[in-house]
């Protein structure tokens, strides 16, 4: 028996949705409770399900097609016998001398006429879809809901994805793909971006307008740093829910410290503010071992890793590196001024090589020496948090019993808000500052 299909509600204020994805096709035999199709509301992706088994005879949309809830979609005869039904038909021939039958024998060959299909050549088969048709525009990615899921679990975005299936439609492979040849291209060990024209991992950007119709411009081409930066800072940022803590560490000790300290060892290596930084920091990491790990969302753990590699971040002519610190938490801090002189140095130059600035478990950018009194960075992915530091300038501190002008250092932690809550943020950062302030605990030598 001849039944049109409508799209139920779906949830509460959803009165509309976007076809993505048409998974049966005219003439297709399916079961009660199998897709029919996927619809992307505002909400979510859902499956819009099969109300009976039979077989389909009528299909009302396409893919990109907006529908309402309660419209119509599809038709079918439901029933197991739908298809043993044509034999019967013959069989009944012989009684054609009575009044009633011709009337019936006409009712029942309805369904085999053209009038149901009809409608077809209006929309034509899903696997004849042009994928530029399918709100490409407007960012709609054929894929099904699982799908979808392990795109999000992933923290990959669906849009970016290139699928291999039919008509465009992608898969949990292709997913995959994705997500590992992007992290191999943020680590460096992976291969070239694409040259499409467009940054890896961006969105599609929308066209400029002719800037000169409103005067002369320059055009300059983006060198190989900037691309691979805007790759990786584009992933973090669509990908990373972060939070961004303050605080503030006095240093007026510490700095006094480090210039006596300079003063009387001229022979070896200057201290820095960034070689105690790195020193505070391996020693929070190992006490907040949270913050030195990596979220796995396929495998759903949380990778924590046991030596401390430490990433600062170098400004060059050719834009930001970010050299790696290996095994800080070994190290005193005059070993680490040493290296990370060394590692200044070679980078600047660009002798610095791709192994040098590779697997960081957490990573410090140091903007003091050019100013500002503070600023949000961006976490390197896959790392979990980042620490930002502004220039140091007196402040007037409460010591109890009266104000006194003291060096104050602005800090800035960012964090992954998956795996780090606000509250321990803000002990992380807490524990740095305080660390910071009393250098006695520091170790020399290491």
């Amino acid at each position: 028996m001849a039944q049109e299909i409508h799209v139920p509600e779906v949830s509460d204020g959803v009165s509309e949705g976007t076809v993505i994805a048409l998974n049966v096709s005219v003439g297709e035999t399916v079961e009660a409770d199998q897709t029919l199709l996927e619809m992307e509301t505002d909400k979510a992706v859902v499956a819009i399900p099969a109300p009976f088994s039979g077989v389909i005879t009528r299909i009302d949309v396409a893919e990109g097609d907006k529908v309402k809830i309660g419209a119509v979609i599809m038709a079918g005869e439901a029933g197991e016998a739908v298809a043993a039904s044509p034999p019967p038909e013959p069989e009944s021939e012989p009684e054609a001398d009575a009044p009633s039958p011709p009337p019936a024998v006409e009712a029942a060959a309805e369904p085999a006429a053209p009038l149901p299909p009809a409608p077809a050549p209006v929309h034509p088969a899903p696997a004849t879809v042009d994928l530029a048709a399918v709100r490409q525009g407007d960012q709609v990615a054929p894929a099904a809901p699982s799908v979808r899921r392990l795109a999000r679990e992933l923290g990959a975005d669906i849009y970016q994805i290139q699928g291999t299936g039919p008509a465009g439609r992608i898969s949990e492979d292709d997913v995959r793909s994705f997500v590992q040849d992007t992290m191999q291209r943020l680590t460096g060990g992976g291969p070239a971006p694409r040259a499409t024209g467009e940054f890896p991992g961006l969105h599609a950007q929308r066209p400029l307008p002719d800037f000169t119709r409103w005067g002369p411009v320059t055009q300059e081409p983006v060198s190989r740093i900037r691309e691979i930066t805007a790759d990786a800072m584009s992933y973090a940022w669509s990908t990373i829910p972060m939070v961004t803590q303050y605080d503030h560490a006095v240093i007026s000790d510490l700095e006094t410290f480090r210039k006596d300290h300079n003063a009387r060892n001229r022979g070896g290596a200057k201290l820095t503010m960034t070689a105690f930084l790195v020193k505070v920091c391996a020693a929070a990491l190992k006490a907040f071992p949270r913050f030195n790990s990596s979220l796995d969302l396929a495998r759903k753990e949380l990778i924590v890793k046991h030596s401390i590699h430490i990433g600062v971040a170098v400004d060059t002519p050719g834009g930001l590196l970010v050299p790696v610190i290996r095994d800080a938490e070994t190290k005193g801090i005059e070993t680490l001024a040493g290296e990370l002189n060394e590692l200044a140095a070679k980078t600047r130059e660009r002798k610095i090589s791709p192994a040098e600035m590779e697997g960081g478990t957490f990573t410090i950018s140091n903007l003091g020496g050019i100013g500002g009194t503070a600023f949000t960075p961006i976490v390197y992915a896959p790392q979990v948090a980042i620490l930002g530091v502004s220039r140091s300038e007196m402040r007037p501190v409460w010591n109890g019993d009266e104000f006194e002008p003291r060096l104050v250092m602005p800090l800035s932690l960012t964090y992954d808000h998956r795996v780090i809550d606000g509250a321990d943020g803000a002990r992380f950062l807490r524990w740095i500052c305080e660390a910071i302030e009393n250098p006695i605990h520091l170790v020399m030598k290491g």
